[in-house]
C-alpha cells in the first residue's frame, strides 16, 4: 500500500484534467464567437488569457481540491462521496473563475446557439476531473476488496463480543481492508476468548507502543457492556495515536440512531473521529495560519525592532525567550516570545506568573499590557506547531498536575495550540493549577464548537483586548 504513489495518482491526473478543460473550454470560447461583430483588440486579450490560464488555472484547481480536504484519505474513498465532492467543488471553482476573470466578458457577441461560456467550462473541468477519480477510486476500491491492499487493525477487546466483530468482518462478502495482526484486552483478569483466532499483543495500558511498534492503521473497539466505563480511559490514549477508531455498535447506540452506514455489505461500526471541524474548514483554518502569521509579522517589523530595543536597553539577557511546551498528540515543541522577565527568573522550577509578578521587568509589563511578548509565537505558527487560536500550550510540568485532577485535560490535545483561545478571552491567564483547570471548561466547549466562526470572532475579541490593553 502505497499511499503517495496514490496520492500522486490523484494529483497528476486533477493537474492534466485542468490543462484539458481550459485548453478546450478557451478554443470552444473562440470559435463560438461572432468575430464580425467582436473586436479585434478582445481577441488578442482572449489569446493572452488563454496562454496565462495555462500556467496558472491546474495550480489554482490543485489548490482548491486541496482545501476541500478532497487528497485527505487517498485510499478510504468513497465513489458517491466523491461523486457529489467534486461537482461541488467544481461548481464553485468556476464560479470564482468566472468572477475573477471575467470570462463572460460582456463585450464579446456569441453566434446564436452557442452554450453559455459558464456551462461549459463547469461541465468540462467536471467531466474531465470525475473520469479519472472515479477510474482511480474505483481500481484501489476492488484492490482493497481483493484483499490486495490492507489496513493494519488491531482489536480492543477479548470476550464474545470482539469475537462475533472478527468474525463478522472476516467472513462479509467484500473484503473490508482490514489486516487484524492481534488484539488487546481491556480488562486482565478476563478471559481471552480471541486467543484461538487473533495473537494477544497486550493490554490497554501499552497500546500506544504496540500501535507504533506494529504500525497500526486503524483500531476497533469491540468490548462488552460491562467494560463500558472503559471506553473514556481507551479514547484517552489513543488521543494522540494517529489511526482511524472504530467502534462495535450497542443496541442503544442502535436505537438511538448513532449508528450511520458508509457501507452496505460492511459491518456497522461507529466512527470515532479525531477530526473536530469538517476537512474544508481545517485546511483553510491552515491557509489563514500560514497567511496571517507572515503578514503579521512583515506589518510588526518596525514594532519588533523597537521591542528589541527596549528589552536590550531596559535588562540583561538574551532578546527571545524559549522552553518547551506540549503540542498537538502531545508532542513537545519549542515556543518562542520576546523576553519579558529577569534572567533565571525560573531558577527554583517552573512558575506561573501573576499580576504583580516581580520578576516581570519594567518593560516587560508594558509588552504583557498589550500582549506584545507573544508576536514570535506567529514564528511557531509558521513552523506548524501552533494555530492561531486554539488552546494554549503548557508545559508538561504543569500538564502532569493538571491531568491529576482533570483527565479530560488530554482532550485539548487533539488540536494544534494556539496564539489565542476561547479559554484566554473568556477567562484569562491561570496563575496557578487550579485557575488553569477553571479555564479548561472553555477550551473544553470551543472544541465542541470549532469553526472558522468561532475562530473569527476569538481573533476579533483578543484584538479589543489587545487595543483595550488588558493583558497581563
Amino acid at each position: 500500500m502505497n499511499k503517495k504513489l496514490q496520492l500522486v495518482k490523484y494529483l497528476l491526473f486533477d493537474f492534466i484534467a485542468a490543462l484539458a478543460a481550459w485548453g478546450l473550454f478557451c478554443y470552444m470560447r473562440m470559435e463560438s464567437i461572432d468575430r464580425q461583430l467582436t473586436e479585434s483588440r478582445l481577441l488578442v486579450s482572449l489569446e493572452n488569457q488563454f496562454f496565462t490560464g495555462l500556467l496558472a488555472i491546474p495550480f489554482f484547481w490543485l489548490f482548491l481540491y486541496y482545501i476541500s480536504g478532497y487528497y485527505n484519505d487517498v485510499f478510504r474513498k468513497s465513489r458517491l462521496s466523491e461523486l457529489w465532492q467534486t461537482f461541488g467543488t467544481c461548481f464553485i471553482g468556476t464560479l470564482i473563475l468566472f468572477f475573477a476573470l471575467r470570462l463572460g466578458h460582456t463585450n464579446l457577441v456569441y453566434e446564436s446557439g452557442s452554450f453559455s461560456p459558464y456551462m461549459n467550462l463547469f461541465l468540462l473541468q467536471f467531466i474531465f476531473t470525475y473520469i479519472p477519480r472515479l477510474t482511480i477510486t474505483t481500481l484501489a476500491t476492488h484492490r482493497v476488496h481483493r484483499g490486495e491492499i490492507g489496513f493494519n487493525t488491531l482489536l480492543i477487546g477479548s470476550n464474545k463480543q470482539a469475537v462475533d466483530a472478527y468474525q463478522e468482518i472476516i467472513t462479509q462478502k467484500r473484503g473490508s481492508g482490514n489486516k487484524f495482526i492481534g488484539f488487546v484486552n481491556v480488562n486482565r483478569d478476563t478471559e481471552n476468548m480471541l486467543d484461538k483466532y487473533l495473537t494477544h499483543l497486550g493490554d490497554v495500558e501499552n497500546i500506544r507502543g504496540i500501535i507504533t511498534e506494529k504500525k497500526v492503521d486503524e483500531v476497533i473497539l469491540a468490548i462488552e457492556t460491562s467494560e463500558h466505563d472503559m471506553i473514556n480511559r481507551i479514547i484517552n490514549r489513543l488521543i494522540d495515536a494517529d489511526v482511524v477508531i472504530k467502534a462495535v455498535p450497542s443496541m442503544y447506540d442502535i436505537l438511538t440512531g448513532r449508528v450511520r452506514m458508509s457501507s452496505i455489505l460492511g459491518t456497522p461500526l461507529i466512527s470515532i473521529s479525531h477530526n473536530l471541524m469538517p476537512a474544508w474548514q481545517e485546511n483553510v483554518k491552515a491557509f489563514i495560519d500560514y497567511f496571517i502569521s507572515a503578514f503579521a509579522l512583515f506589518i510588526t517589523l518596525p514594532l519588533n525592532l523597537f521591542l528589541i530595543a527596549g528589552i536590550k536597553l531596559t535588562s540583561k539577557g538574551p532578546v527571545f525567550y524559549s522552553h518547551e511546551r506540549i503540542g498537538r498528540y502531545g508532542k513537545p515543541f519549542v515556543i518562542y516570545k520576546f523576553r519579558s522577565m529577569y534572567m533565571e527568573a525560573e531558577k527554583n522550577g517552573p512558575e506561573l506568573s501573576s499580576k504583580n509578578d516581580d520578576r516581570i521587568t519594567r518593560f516587560g509589563k508594558f509588552m504583557r499590557k498589550a500582549r506584545l511578548d507573544e508576536i514570535p509565537n506567529f514564528l511557531n505558527v509558521l513552523k506548524g506547531d501552533m494555530s492561531l487560536v486554539g488552546p494554549r500550550p503548557e508545559r508538561k510540568h504543569f500538564i502532569d498536575q493538571i491531568i491529576v485532577q482533570a483527565p479530560h485535560y488530554l482532550h485539548l490535545l487533539k488540536v494544534k495550540p494556539g496564539i489565542t483561545s476561547w479559554g484566554q478571552v473568556k477567562y484569562g491567564y491561570a496563575e496557578n493549577v487550579e485557575q488553569m483547570i477553571q479555564r479548561l471548561k472553555y477550551d473544553l466547549i470551543y472544541l465542541d464548537n470549532m469553526s472558522l466562526y468561532v475562530d473569527f470572532k476569538i481573533i476579533i475579541y483578543t484584538v479589543l483586548t489587545i487595543l483595550k490593553r488588558k493583558g497581563i
